[in-house]
């Protein structure tokens, strides 16, 4: 049984602005519905490894080492940099028009997986915050938490979608501003960066 303060909770960690959202609509924004129902996917897949990682056990793993969540948190810091810069670097007055190789939807959900897969906030709400939804009676820990991590990757995989259907949707009015064009790409890129440095500096 799913409770209301978990579905409330995953809700809101969802719908948050964080480097899966920005991706997400970001490539919407750029590339249209395709596009970002692809990038939707590969933020989704890229949470598969956190929830794996939680059902077999790991967390007591990352809670003795601190060495290894320092290591994850500066690569995570590292790509959304990359991103950022790629970002800045292609904000042309042609930023969002659709180049040929752009529109490789494995290229675009590789790079949604790595954008939360390397996110290690997602680490520790596998790890800290959903056993905090887990009872000790009746069925098994590991089934509550598969039920659980289903429910919050449903959840993600649709919001992203909507995220990424109407970011194409609000594409389409602004084809005709180059510079809106610009700024919102360059816009981006600043978030990204934001998020970048503050995934950095986030403690342990």
């Amino acid at each position: 049984m799913i409770s209301t303060e978990f579905f409330i909770t995953s809700l809101v960690v969802v719908l948050m602005p964080g480097a899966g959202v920005m991706y997400t609509v970001t490539t919407g924004l750029a590339l249209r519905t395709r596009a970002g129902i692809a990038a939707a996917i590969g933020c989704t897949l890229g949470i598969l490894p956190h929830m794996f990682a939680s059902i077999l056990g790991l967390s007591a793993i990352w809670h003795l080492s601190a060495q290894v969540f320092i290591i994850i948190r500066l690569i995570g810091s590292l790509y959304l940099l990359y991103l950022a810069w790629s970002m800045w670097r292609d904000s042309g007055s042609t930023a969002f028009k659709t180049r040929p190789q752009e529109k490789n939807d494995v290229k675009i959900i590789t790079k949604g997986i790595l954008v939360n897969l390397l996110n290690p906030k997602l680490t520790v709400f596998f790890f800290a915050f959903l056993p905090l939804f887990m009872s000790t009676a009746g069925e098994s820990q590991i089934v509550q938490m598969i039920r659980l991590s289903v429910v919050f990757i449903v959840m993600t995989l649709v919001i992203f979608i909507l995220y990424g259907i109407l970011a194409s949707a609000v594409s389409t009015y602004l084809s005709g501003s180059s510079k809106v064009l610009l700024w919102t790409k360059r816009s981006f890129a600043v978030i990204f960066s934001v998020l970048a440095v503050k995934l950095a500096a986030t403690e342990n």
